[in-house]
């Protein structure tokens, strides 16, 4: 059920929106309010010079202003175009800028809750839609001003020709209000339809491979599009609900603009009225059940608030806090594990887990596939938070630590390492402060990565996404932007199991010696590897079972099982 505070999330972003583009705003809606003054001047003025021309007298005047009327109202409604379109792109900039900064804050648990493909159709659609909630806004005053200057000017007329306008006025308010209402619903609705479908496509596009050796690409385009039917039936929900809405506005406003005519002709005859009178009194009409107009205003509203709805859901996933303290300046790299436990959805995968790490040596981790090795090292360097018990590095709880300063001190090498930056360089030297060309060459020669990336068309300034690579090249790529950084903890993420064993020895020895380094924790599914550790911490269903070198854990034969119970024993 939807609870005041989650309803005025979506209000309180598109008041945070509208406040960005502040000056923008009133600027636009000054532009429009004057044009609607114009607008509501011009039927005053035409009428005004009909009488003149119908007695024959002087209208030279009247016709220049109402010339000059009609080129001030094109002059305006061109700003406001220009007005309209920048301040909808500074403000969908604005929320993408949001969105995203609070995605990567938040981290993995944002894809894991959402999932990749409904956080793109939220940063590009919803994004969009919502980002024109501002000139929207700043347009409605002038929409709801023709109707009410429309009505005024009515009954500056006659009193008569506004009491009958009056008359009908409450069924076109019940319309807009049930129509808004109606919208609303109908295009949240749609919106989370699209977003289904967008991550769908996302899975699929990521396991294509999987998809094409299986050959169910016609199957898993019948699971992308089943959800199409649904998407229709809302399209035409929301098609219905502005269509019944028009209609129904179009079948009143037509009366009320018959009944203002034919009163307005009643007093022509009663000599009370002109004839340029009831002419502007027909234009007058004509705004006052400008039903349309705000139609269009509701309509995007609408869809700007439902949009903002779920911008909103993203945003209130609560991300981090990170605390003031400081590391120890000589600091060896101690990392504690004490009592953490670490769930996934409802599933607890890690219980109670206590494990020490001393400064300056490297433990592996190895346990079987799902006990949770990867969510271990995710804790270890605060890429996710254990739901019980901390985790401390030289002493000091991770959750006290500034961000920089625990970036700074954590390197990481991942299993598929996200290569991000134009050039090949740029990938190496991400989150560096200070990256000098030395110490990238430098780190991917340890890496074994400098051959390879040296025969590559440009070198080191190869564009990323122009640079062949296997799966292997990759992690060594990702190893390198590990080894520059220059922290206290390493830890590598299954960041060897796409290396051959040469590559892998030759990597285990850099990664052993490599003085940058005080700390180092690999998740390890070879027993080569292990074996080079200095201790190995075996988990088993949730918890460490055992903690040693690992010579004298092969003696266990559960543990030979671990890496298929064969000759790995070095």
């Amino acid at each position: 059920m939807t609870t005041r505070a989650d309803a005025a999330q979506p209000s309180m972003l598109l008041n945070s929106a509208t406040r960005h583009s502040g000056s923008r705003c009133v600027v636009l809606c000054l532009v429009s309010t004057a044009a609607t003054g114009l607008g509501l001047l011009l039927p005053a003025a035409l009428g005004r010079t009909l009488d003149l021309l119908l007695a024959h007298a002087p209208a030279t005047r009247w016709v220049l202003c109402c010339a000059g009327i009609v080129l001030l109202l094109a002059l305006l409604d061109a700003c406001e175009t220009v007005l309209g379109g920048t301040v909808d792109a500074r403000t969908t900039a604005w929320l993408r800028r949001r969105l995203t900064g609070h995605v990567l804050a938040v981290g993995p648990r944002a894809a894991a809750r959402f999932g990749p493909g409904d956080l793109v159709a939220r940063l590009v659609g919803n994004a969009a839609q919502a980002g024109t909630a501002p000139t929207a806004r700043a347009a409605l005053l002038a929409a709801l001003a023709g109707p009410v200057g429309g009505m005024v000017a009515l009954g500056l007329i006659d009193p008569w020709l506004a009491a009958v306008f009056l008359a009908g006025a409450p069924v076109l308010t019940l319309l807009l209000r049930a129509f808004t209402r109606d919208t609303t619903r109908c295009v949240a609705d749609y919106q989370q339809v699209q977003g289904r479908i967008a991550g769908a496509l996302a899975e699929a596009v990521e396991g294509h491979r999987t998809i094409e050796a299986a050959g169910t690409a016609d199957q898993e385009t019948a699971r992308i599009l089943r959800p199409l039917p649904e998407l229709s039936r809302a399209g035409y929900r929301m098609w219905r609900v502005q269509g019944r809405a028009a209609g129904q506005a179009t079948a009143v406003a037509p009366l009320l603009q018959l009944g203002v005519v034919a009163v307005a002709g009643v007093l022509l005859t009663r000599h009370r009225l002109s004839v340029g009178e009831v002419l502007a009194a027909s234009r007058y009409a004509v705004l006052a059940t400008g039903v349309g107009v705000l139609v269009g205003q509701f309509a995007g509203l609408a869809r700007a608030r439902a949009a903002a709805g779920r911008l909103s859901e993203v945003l209130t996933e609560p991300a981090p806090a990170y605390g003031s303290r400081r590391l120890p300046v000589d600091g060896p790299g101690r990392l504690e594990l004490r009592g953490m436990t670490a769930r996934r959805g409802d599933r607890t995968v890690l219980a109670g887990v206590d494990l020490v790490v001393p400064g300056g040596t490297t433990l592996a981790v190895v346990g079987r596939s799902g006990t949770g090795k990867s969510l271990l090292a995710a804790l270890a360097g605060r890429l996710t938070d254990p739901h019980a018990g901390e985790i401390l590095l030289d002493g000091v709880p991770l959750r006290d630590l500034p961000h920089d300063e625990l970036r700074r001190a954590v390197g990481y090498a991942f299993e598929r390492p996200a290569l991000l930056g134009t050039t090949v360089e740029d990938a190496i030297a991400l989150g560096l402060p200070s990256p000098s060309p030395a110490r990238i060459r430098e780190a991917a020669r340890t890496a074994c990565a400098d051959d390879f990336v040296r025969r590559l068309p440009s070198g080191y300034a190869t564009r990323t996404a122009d640079a062949p690579r296997s799966g292997g090249e990759s992690q060594r790529l990702g190893l390198a932007r590990a080894f520059a950084h220059d922290g206290r903890l390493l830890i590598l993420d299954d960041a060897l199991s796409s290396l051959d064993t040469v590559t892998e020895a030759q990597i285990t020895n850099a990664v052993l010696t490599h003085g940058s380094h005080s700390t180092r924790l690999l998740i390890a599914h070879r027993a080569i590897t292990a074996a080079r550790a200095d201790a190995v911490a075996w988990l088993d269903g949730g918890r460490v079972r055992a903690v040693g070198t690992h010579g004298e854990l092969w003696r266990i034969a559960e543990y030979r099982a671990v890496f298929g119970g064969g000759s790995g024993h070095a």
